[in-house]
């Protein structure tokens, strides 16, 4: 079945507007209707800024009820929600506004300094829309306020509506991954419906139905994960879908004890983490105040490290079933690890029903126990990679007619249709969910004087899976510290080394390969003897939150 999520949630407003769909920290709730209505009301101001159908809208937010305002807003209008990485400095949200050629973009005044910079170093003029929060911002645009004062009735989506979700896929800078919005509706079914326990429906009718039969299980979605990632967002629209209410916590970091008393105090059936990142934090905070999840039935984790302790703990706060995915913003969920209790654990991979394994000819071998291959998905599938035939062609491979994705996770198949997951084959590097291309943080650290050569890579870590790791060749006398301050002026903080090592030389061949697999090794023997040192004292280095 394929849908507008606009269609769908303005016809749940229409027979349940007292219902809440999005319910702040603070208190303060968004009924369906006043939903409908803000959307409505920020399409039209919008499109008075001179926005038409097919325009991209640039989401600077973290989670926050306006975010999915916007998005409806978009939807609805045919203008492109393309979300941001809000920890990003001024002169990398320029790139990205330039890439998707922005005409607007929605920002909190918190964060006024680094969107007035990058849309004014952008190529095209934009709107931009203030979010108030923390901070008031005196620069030129419209309040969210006054953004959404005027009622407007909600336009009709158009059929090619789009939703662009930021990744970098295997290797090089980031790319926005286009998916024609009703595409992503039916690659959502599954999550939707099904993890839910309800049947597929086949019309809009039978979907508002669904979202508004008191029968139907209520689903209060608290998203701890920014929803500028693909699972956080995807859930929350699904959560909408089904008429269910969102918890939004309305801050850029994470207080996991505030999230947890949020938690128990709305009745949260559904919390979004990100792998041990965030699990960790939240358990730790409920075991610190003593307190149990008793509503939540499902907690819901994607392309993290989430580890069996972890789940252990979590299990032992309620009874839920924890859903471990192996996802891309590329093709959704591939795969899941699903628990229902410690009994289960440690649980294996078992792909979704689209789910296939190729293997290097291509061929599909996910029903031969033993076979390495990369996992791939066929159905409703994105349509590509913006600006980038080349790679979308490389990703999206057709074979013998029928379109599949392949982003380059190595699988081996076991038995009884359960895979053993590998890893991403290439030096992409995945820590804390923030996903850390080696090649941009080397060119930084190689812009200093003090540096010869460098190589960037992930270091195993038990609670973020990796960090940013550096070996560093000197060519003058510089510390650690020095070397770190001089990347994170320039980088985003989730980019930062973790860890220096400095050697005298890289030891490459003529052709300039440096062997990874040996250097890896030598930056785990040197974080394990440093582990006991204070690395801020010592100047070799640092470890903590990737973040």
């Amino acid at each position: 079945m394929r849908a507008h999520y606009a269609d769908l949630w303005r016809a749940i407003a229409a027979a349940v507007p007292d219902r809440v769909a999005v319910s702040a920290i603070d208190g303060t709730e968004w009924t369906y209707q006043r939903f409908l209505r803000d959307a409505g009301a920020l399409a039209a101001t919008l499109a008075r800024n001179g926005l038409s159908a097919g325009d991209r809208v640039a989401l600077l937010l973290h989670n926050r009820p306006e975010f999915l305002v916007t998005v409806f807003a978009c939807l609805a209008a045919g203008f492109v929600p393309v979300p941001l990485n809000y920890r990003l400095r001024a002169h990398e949200v320029t790139a990205l506004l330039d890439d998707c050629d922005a005409r607007a973009l929605v920002a909190p005044a918190s964060l006024a300094t680094v969107a007035i910079e990058a849309s004014k170093r952008a190529t095209a003029a934009m709107a931009v829309v203030w979010v108030a929060d923390d901070a008031p911002a005196d620069a030129a645009g419209v309040t969210w306020a006054d953004a959404v004062a005027s009622p407007a009735t909600l336009p009709v989506p158009p059929d090619d509506g789009e939703l662009w979700l930021y990744t970098g896929g295997t290797t090089g800078r980031p790319k926005a991954v286009r998916w024609d919005e009703q595409d992503m509706f039916e690659a959502q079914l599954a999550p939707t419906y099904s993890v839910a326990g309800l049947d597929w429906p086949r019309t809009i009718d039978e979907a508002v139905r669904i979202a508004t039969d008191p029968q139907t299980p209520r689903v209060v979605t608290l998203p701890l994960a920014p929803f500028l990632h693909g699972t956080a967002l995807t859930t929350s629209m699904n959560t909408l879908s089904l008429g269910g209410t969102v918890l939004v916590t309305s801050s850029a970091r994470l207080d996991a004890d505030e999230a947890v008393r949020f938690a128990v105090a709305a009745s949260a059936t559904r919390i979004i983490v990100a792998g041990d990142g965030v699990a960790v934090p939240l358990v730790e905070a409920a075991e610190r105040q003593e307190l149990r999840l008793p509503s939540v039935r499902t907690v819901i984790s994607s392309g993290m490290r989430f580890s069996p302790d972890t789940k252990r703990r979590l299990h032992a706060l309620g009874d839920m079933t924890i859903l471990d995915m192996i996802a891309s913003t590329e093709g959704g969920v591939y795969a899941s690890t699903t628990t229902e209790g410690a009994a289960d654990l440690p649980g294996r991979p078992r792909p979704f029903p689209n789910a296939v394994v190729l293997d290097q000819q291509l061929r599909e071998v996910q029903d031969e126990p033993g076979a390495l291959g990369m996992l791939a998905q066929h159905g409703a599938l994105p349509l590509g990679y913006h600006g980038d035939p080349v790679k979308t062609a490389e990703t999206f491979p057709v074979i013998d007619g029928v379109r599949f994705v392949c982003p380059g996770d190595w699988v081996r198949v076991q038995d009884d249709r359960h895979i053993e997951f590998l890893g991403r084959g290439s030096g992409v590097i995945n820590t804390g969910g923030e996903k850390v291309y080696p090649l941009e943080v080397e060119e930084v650290l190689l812009a200093h004087p003090a540096v010869a050569d460098a190589v960037v890579l992930g270091a195993p870590d038990p609670r973020f899976g990796e960090v940013v790791t550096a070996v560093v060749a000197r060519s003058a006398e510089v510390t650690a510290e020095e070397l770190l301050a001089f990347v994170d002026a320039r980088l985003a903080g989730y980019k930062r080394p973790r860890h220096v090592l400095f050697r005298d030389g890289l030891d490459r061949t003529p052709t300039g390969k440096v062997d990874m697999a040996a250097l890896r090794d030598e930056v785990v023997r040197d974080r394990a003897a440093r582990s006991s040192d204070d690395h801020a004292r010592t100047g070799q280095g640092t470890a903590g939150h990737p973040g």
